[in-house]
């Protein structure tokens, strides 16, 4: 019997370390870190090859400022744990200890992994933002320490400005940078902006359009700066001019969508219908969720006698209309970069 009651006491153990370990682990999910710390300290140094209390310990002394003892852990449970989820929790909490620390070039590898690993995960890509943010703000400082003077300084503050919708002001920064450097590239387009986004009347039209044709003065392959010239056209009355602006933007970049849905639209009123139809499809194609496409095309089928066609569209363009943007969309649209052209 005394031989019987031994053998079970040791066939319990391995059994009542799990138990200590899922403990801890549930403390740490509860957010009680201190407590999880020192019970996974304590299964640790009696069972050292726990893999589990090991990685969760090196988060716990993470989440409790231990970042110094707890990175080297994290890196290797990061590279050779074979868990997936103990993978991804060791290289999230590795990427937050080596911005703790503004170690931003030992974060990007650990990120990149991650990345590869879990390419859709919440965690990682609000790691991979909070990473980039950090690094633009560090890039962002250096810059006005080290070239206070520089075009790029007045650049970047006009386009801070553009972001806070403060546009009058972020026109005059524009023109500083141009002061400085009348070469430079997106400068005009980046003035002509944010002078139409100031206002349209008469006067600002013109002047935005006069910005706009010194960008093509320098770069004559600048799609959207064509575009912004066909919309000032447009707003003046001068479709003719506008249209020619427009053929001239989709030669430049037969994959512009919103040059295609503009020229479609002139084409339309025209009742050039087979050509309005073709620019149309090649903009849907490009752009599925664009409610302006969707909307262009159902009209010009029904213009062309489609009625099939375009009761197809109107359904597309119900279903688009059910899911808003949302703020953080409309926050990127005010950004004001160049959609990338081929």
């Amino acid at each position: 019997m005394r031989a019987i009651s031994v053998f079970a006491v040791f066939a319990l153990l391995p059994l009542a370390a799990e138990d200590r370990t899922a403990e801890a682990v549930d403390a740490f999910h509860r957010g009680r870190y201190a407590d999880a710390r020192e019970m996974l300290e304590k299964v640790v140094q009696a069972a050292p090859g726990d893999g589990v209390a090991q990685t969760f310990l090196a988060l716990s002394r993470a989440a409790t400022g231990g970042c110094d003892t707890a990175a080297g852990e994290l890196g290797r449970q990061f590279a050779a744990n074979q868990d997936a989820s103990l993978r991804r929790l060791a290289g999230i909490a590795l990427v937050e200890c080596h911005l703790a620390r503004n170690r931003l070039a030992d974060a990007w590898p650990v990120l990149d992994a991650l990345q590869k690993e879990f390419p859709g995960d919440a965690d990682v890509l609000y790691e991979t933002a909070k990473l980039h943010m950090r690094a633009w703000n560090e890039a962002v400082f250096q810059m006005y320490q080290k070239t206070p003077a520089s075009f790029r300084v007045n650049q970047l503050s006009g386009e801070i400005f553009e972001i806070q919708g403060r546009y009058a002001e972020a026109a005059a920064e524009y023109r500083k940078a141009i002061e400085k450097n009348p070469a430079g590239l997106n400068l005009h387009y980046r003035l002509g902006r944010a002078l139409l986004l100031e206002s349209h009347d008469t006067a600002k039209l013109r002047e935005a359009r006069n910005e706009f044709e010194a960008e093509l003065a320098l770069n004559p392959s600048d799609a959207v700066a064509e575009y912004q010239v066909g919309q000032i056209l447009l707003a003046e009355q001068n479709a003719a001019g506008a249209m020619a602006r427009f053929e001239r933007s989709v030669s430049l970049s037969p994959d512009f969508a919103e040059a295609l849905v503009a020229l479609a639209r002139l084409k339309t009123e025209a009742k050039q219908y087979p050509e309005a139809i073709g620019l149309l499809e090649r903009a849907v194609k490009l752009q599925p969720a664009s409610e302006t496409a969707h909307y262009s095309l159902m009209l010009v089928y029904r213009n062309a006698g489609r009625m099939e066609e375009a009761q197809r569209e109107k359904t597309v363009l119900d279903q688009l209309k059910r899911p808003p943007e949302g703020e953080f969309t409309e926050f990127l649209k005010r950004l004001g970069e160049k959609t990338p052209k081929p």
